[in-house]
C-alpha cells in the first residue's frame, strides 16, 4: 500500500480526513462524541493544535487543524490512538478502529481555509443526515453562528475574520455563504489537491517544494514525493543521455535505465515500460551491471556523474 506524504513545520494547516476501518461506524452513542471531543480539547492542551472546524460524521471526521509547533503526526496519534483505545475498552473489540492512515492535506490557509469550512460543515446535509447544518450536533457550525459556547478550545476567529473584523457581521454572513453552497452547490475544494498532498496556489506549491520537500528522504513507496520533488522524467533523461553517449548504443541505454532508476523516483516497473515492457527486475539487474563496469572504467564513470549533476540541478 502507498505510504502518504507528510510534510510538518511550524504553523502549517491541514484539512484532516479519518475514516472506520472498511468505512464502519466510529461513533455508535452521544458518549462516544462527547468522548472524541474532550481528545481534540486535550490535543490542543497537550500538543498546541489549532482546531478551526470539526465535524464528526457516524463513519468518519473532518478537521482543519493548525500546527504551531510542526507536530501533526504527534496530534493525530493522540487523537485517533486515545479514541480506539476508550472504544475498544467500552465494547470489548479488539484491533484497528480506524482504516489505515489518515489523510492530510497541507493547505494555503489564506485562500483556502473559508472554502473548506464551509465544505466540512455541509457534510452532514451532503450526506442527508439534516437539512439544516445548524441542527447538526457533531459540528463546529453552531459556534461559528454563536449558538454554542462550550468548546472554548475551538478558533473561529480567523475564519469568521476573513468575512468581516465585526463578530456579529462576520457571524451572519457566513451563515449567508454556507446557506448560499446549500442553495447553489459547491465544488469539492478538495478536487484541486496536488500530488493528493497539497492544495493551494502554484506559488504555494512551488515554495512548499523547494522549502521543505527537498528535505524529505527520497522513498519509492511515497508516489508523491517524486510528483512534488521536481525530479527529471523518464524522456529527459532519454534525451541527455542520447546526447552525451550516443542515440542508438547499447551502452547509452544501459546508462539512461541507470539514471531513470537513480533519480526518476518512478517505480521500476513505469520504468521498464518506457524502456519496450521490460520488467523490473530486469532494471534493477541493469543497475547491478553498470554499477560494476562503472567501478572498473573510471572515465565512463566521471561521464555518468557529470550527467546525473546535470540533470540533479
Amino acid at each position: 500500500m502507498a505510504r502518504p506524504l507528510r510534510i510538518e513545520y511550524p504553523d502549517a494547516f491541514y484539512h484532516i480526513t479519518s475514516r472506520g476501518n472498511e468505512r464502519g461506524t466510529i461513533f455508535w452513542v452521544q458518549k462516544d462524541y462527547e468522548r472524541f471531543l474532550s481528545y481534540l480539547e486535550s490535543a490542543t492542551d497537550r500538543y498546541g493544535a489549532r482546531i478551526h472546524c470539526f465535524c464528526l460524521m457516524p463513519n468518519h471526521y473532518h478537521l482543519l487543524l493548525e500546527t504551531p509547533r510542526g507536530n501533526l503526526h504527534a496530534i493525530l496519534h493522540h487523537i485517533n490512538t486515545s479514541y480506539t483505545n476508550y472504544v475498544n475498552a467500552r465494547t470489548g473489540r479488539v484491533g484497528h478502529l480506524f482504516q489505515g492512515r489518515y489523510r492530510s492535506i497541507l493547505v494555503e490557509k489564506d485562500s483556502y481555509a473559508l472554502e473548506l469550512s464551509r465544505y466540512i460543515h455541509l457534510n452532514p446535509v451532503r450526506a442527508n443526515l439534516v437539512r439544516d447544518p445548524l441542527r447538526y450536533p457533531w459540528s463546529s457550525y453552531a459556534c461559528y453562528l454563536g449558538r454554542e459556547g462550550k468548546w472554548d478550545w475551538l478558533q473561529r476567529g480567523f475564519i469568521l475574520g476573513q468575512i468581516s473584523e465585526r463578530e456579529r457581521e462576520a457571524r451572519r454572513k457566513y451563515r449567508a455563504y454556507v446557506e448560499g453552497g446549500m442553495r447553489e452547490g459547491i465544488e469539492d475544494p478538495l478536487k484541486k489537491v496536488v500530488a493528493s498532498t497539497l492544495l493551494g496556489s502554484e506559488g504555494f506549491v512551488d515554495w512548499v517544494r523547494q522549502r521543505w520537500v527537498k528535505k524529505i528522504s527520497f522513498h519509492r513507496e511515497v508516489p508523491a514525493l517524486a510528483k512534488l520533488s521536481m525530479r527529471p522524467d523518464l524522456s529527459s533523461i532519454w534525451e541527455e543521455v542520447k546526447r552525451d553517449f550516443g542515440e542508438k548504443t547499447e551502452g547509452s541505454r544501459r546508462v539512461a535505465l541507470y539514471i531513470c532508476h537513480q533519480l526518476s523516483g518512478l517505480p521500476l516497473g513505469e520504468i521498464g515500460k518506457f524502456f519496450g515492457g521490460i520488467g523490473p527486475s530486469a532494471v534493477t539487474q541493469n543497475t547491478r551491471r553498470l554499477l560494476i563496469l562503472l567501478e572498473k572504467d573510471k572515465k565512463l564513470r566521471k561521464a555518468v556523474q557529470r550527467l546525473k549533476e546535470r540533470l540533479s540541478e
